[in-house]
């Protein structure tokens, strides 16, 4: 009898023990589930080729969406080199006897320094605004002094 009880006692702890082994396995098994079926698009995919040929259509419109910007950005590099990059501006008083530095310059190039001045002089009967054109740096006309510091702060400017 002692033998039967010890005997029962031992299959029952086997018997606990691949219940516990049992539990682990369908733990893992569950998790294992969840990311395949993540994987598979909660059971929209069926197979592991519609996985391939949907990421390789995911993949060909990334590589041309990145076709296109690249191409945006190439357009906007040549775009660029004719905008205006480099700006100079200096104001000055042109008569001592009339208050403040009320009379300006500014200097608006592109990467290859040609733009023009812009000078305003503001006189007693009023404002006297000049044009300038700028090619590559320099002017067909004289410069003043103060469009001379102008072109020249303009031009220091490195892109």
């Amino acid at each position: 009898m002692l033998t039967q009880t010890i005997l029962f006692l031992l299959l029952f702890i086997v018997f606990l023990l691949l219940l516990a082994i049992n539990v682990v396995f369908l733990l893992r098994t569950n998790k294992n589930d969840k990311k395949i079926n993540e994987l598979l698009e909660n059971g929209q995919i069926k197979d592991l080729k519609s996985i391939l040929l949907s990421q390789k259509r995911r993949d060909d419109k990334l590589d041309e969406e990145i076709k296109e910007a690249l191409e945006k950005i190439k357009n906007l590099e040549n775009t660029s080199l004719s905008a205006f990059q480099k700006i100079g501006v200096v104001r000055f008083n042109p008569f001592s006897n009339l208050g403040g530095n009320q009379s300006f310059v500014i200097a608006l190039l592109d990467n290859e320094n040609n733009g023009f001045l812009i000078s305003s002089l503001f006189v007693k009967d009023g404002n006297r605004v000049y044009a300038k054109i700028i090619n590559q740096g320099k002017s067909d006309y004289p410069l003043s002094k103060e469009e001379v510091e102008a072109l020249s702060c303009a031009m220091k400017i490195k892109r």
